[in-house]
């Protein structure tokens, strides 16, 4: 099991509109990491060159697999995926994240010194860090967050609202079948139990509903349904105990029993569980608890087992042909209004414009031996549509979604396009053998039928097209990865 690291981080923007910024970082940083505690927006001067915006600052805590040196290397991806660009020292900026603690290290290179050496002298750091780790020790000077605060003058530093078993003698499954033809799959669908996954250490309980299939010969009339009952009650006496480590390890624990108690040749099971995750609202901050599907998938043989980790969730959509329309139309009432061709142009660029809306739900699954963790592919779903969505929403919150929404129109193949170019920016790391399909399905707003776009491949395929710019018209598809 990979080790986790306790990080801190710095955010500041002075360029754009800085909270949503922050927040679009926040959750990009969300698809390779575990925020655990986050400080309050503070406004701060601008320091080093004075003639610029005040910047918005924020720090949090966070767990993560990456060493100091692939966690550098993402935190800069960030930085430029959202439009930061080479300038002088201290010049404005959409996005600025610093490493500022990473566990205990100390280190001295080109690249990156922890902890950071100008921490102790930054008031507009320590300010948000001594909100959310006052007792924290800066390692080597052995002085923690709040002694060094009371150290610097923090004036000008001003906090901001957030914008933001029964068996039988005569085993009738293994008479000869009528019409003797092997099938693909046979087995039991819609299983329901509670299931144990491990997390931090603890065992937590998930409602969830399982399918079992083994491939069937020509000579066997039936698969053995008690057996697939048996199979997952002996491993729910064992997860009682010993929580599974996640979802897809399940599956392949399940899909090996299968294998060896049906005399199978292939056996495949599928999971879905309902998965509680704790966010916080754009503006108002409210904690808010959501519900989305896990999925874990496992395929197996007597040699090997392949599986798949996969999230489903929900976000908003907005149609960019409708708003192009309504673009359209308001420039064209603006000049009949007297307005300029160049004033009508730039208003309708500044104001956003209306369009029609809509639920999706997108899904996306992972397949390879490097562990993804499925609560990071929440965030790379909902960060490649329009905006995510809140079941707790106050009017703030809501105007800013409504928003966000309207300045990100996406159609539902755009939203496809988007998780895969994430995927593969934000685990550089899978190998090309690893496979990936992500679908969304929008719930038209203003039709009586859904929108649908699906793409699935192995990311050698999927990296030829978005890193070579090449037409790869074969697609590796679900079942033939399972089946490898």
């Amino acid at each position: 099991m990979s080790i986790l690291h306790q990080v801190y981080l710095s955010f500041g923007a002075n360029l754009g509109n800085r909270q949503a910024n922050i927040l679009q970082a926040l959750q990009y940083l969300q698809t390779r990491t575990s925020i655990k505690k986050l400080s309050s927006f503070y406004e701060t001067e601008p320091v080093g060159y004075s003639d610029q915006p005040k910047f918005l600052n924020i720090t949090c805590e966070l767990e993560t697999e990456f060493s100091p040196a692939d966690l550098l290397h993402f935190l800069k991806w960030i930085e430029k995926r959202m439009g930061r660009q080479a300038a002088f020292r201290n010049a404005p900026r959409p996005i600025d994240i610093d490493i500022l603690l990473y566990d205990e290290l100390i280190l001295e290179n080109l690249d990156l010194q922890l902890p950071h050496p100008r921490l102790p002298e930054r008031a507009f750091v320590l300010v948000p860090l001594a909100e959310i780790a006052p007792d924290l020790v800066y390692p080597g000077l052995h002085i923690t967050v709040k002694e060094m605060l009371n150290k610097v003058d923090p004036t000008g530093i001003k906090r901001v609202d957030r914008s933001l078993k029964l068996r039988t003698e005569h085993d009738i499954q293994q008479s000869r079948p009528t019409v003797p033809v092997s099938l693909s799959r046979a087995g039991v669908t819609n299983l329901r139990r509670i299931i144990q996954i491990a997390d931090g250490g603890r065992g937590v309980l998930f409602y969830a509903e399982l399918d079992l299939f083994a491939d069937l010969n020509p000579e066997q009339s039936g698969v053995h349904m008690s057996r697939f009952s048996d199979v997952l009650e002996t491993l729910v006496e064992e997860i009682s105990l010993e929580p599974s480590r996640d979802i897809e390890s399940l599956a392949e624990r399940l899909a090996r029993q299968v294998v060896r108690t049906q005399g199978a040749i292939y056996s495949e099971v599928h999971i879905r569980a309902q998965s509680p995750m704790m966010k916080v609202t754009p503006i108002t901050g409210k904690p808010s608890e959501e519900l989305y599907t896990l999925i874990g998938i496992a395929a197996s043989t007597q040699e090997h087992t392949n599986r798949l980790v996969g999230v489903e969730t929900e976000g908003m959509t907005v149609c960019p042909c409708a708003q192009d329309m309504v673009r359209s139309y308001s420039k064209d009432l603006l000049m009949e209004e007297g307005f300029s061709k160049g004033d009508s142009e730039r208003i309708v660029s500044i104001i956003p414009m209306a369009s029609h809306n809509q639920r999706g739900r997108g899904t996306l699954l992972i397949g390879s031996e490097h562990p993804v963790r499925a609560e990071n592919l929440v965030h790379i779903v909902e960060a490649s549509m329009s905006s995510e969505t809140y079941e707790l929403l106050k009017r703030p919150d809501e105007f800013f979604i409504v928003n966000k929404a309207h300045r990100n129109p996406r159609f539902v193949e755009d939203v496809v396009r988007e998780v895969l170019r994430n995927i593969i920016e934000v685990y550089p790391d899978l190998p090309d053998e690893a496979f990936a399909l992500v679908k969304q399905e929008n719930f038209e707003g203003i039709h009586q039928h859904n929108a649908f776009a699906e793409r699935f491949g192995t990311l050698a395929e999927i990296r030829r097209e978005i890193l070579k710019d090449e037409h790869v018209v074969r697609h590796t598809t679900l079942e033939e990865w399972l089946k490898g």
